[in-house]
């Protein structure tokens, strides 16, 4: 029996929802990074950010190679980054539309008194 669409999005967009894994996926628009430069700036124990890592890698959103001692991440395609722009974009609109809101509440508060 085979998962209906709504549910395989839905599975998809909660392993999308833990603010290290967005981070990650941030991060790695600008290309591959290593671990190490993952950790820097993300500023997560190593326990913490393998783990996430961990999910994201087992989803197949992003990939890891050795290279010698190091693991070097990536995205594993470009829907991915085009994804989180996406994400922005509707987030810079929700929060645009919040402040007009609270600018108008403001505004009649203002004309009440």
């Amino acid at each position: 029996m085979s998962v209906p669409l709504y549910q395989a999005k839905a599975e998809f967009f909660r392993m999308l929802g833990h603010p290290v894994r967005i981070r990650v996926l941030e991060l790695l628009q600008d290309g591959p990074m290593p671990v190490r430069d993952l950790l820097a700036a993300i500023e997560v124990e190593p326990s913490a950010l393998s783990q996430q890592l961990a999910v994201l890698r087992r989803s197949g959103i992003v990939t890891a190679t050795r290279e010698g001692p190091t693991v070097v991440y990536e995205l594993a395609g470009g829907d991915v980054a085009d994804l989180m722009k996406a994400a922005r974009r509707i987030l810079t609109e929700m929060l645009a539309g919040r402040n007009e809101l609270l600018a108008e509440l403001r505004e009649a508060e203002v004309a009440a008194r």
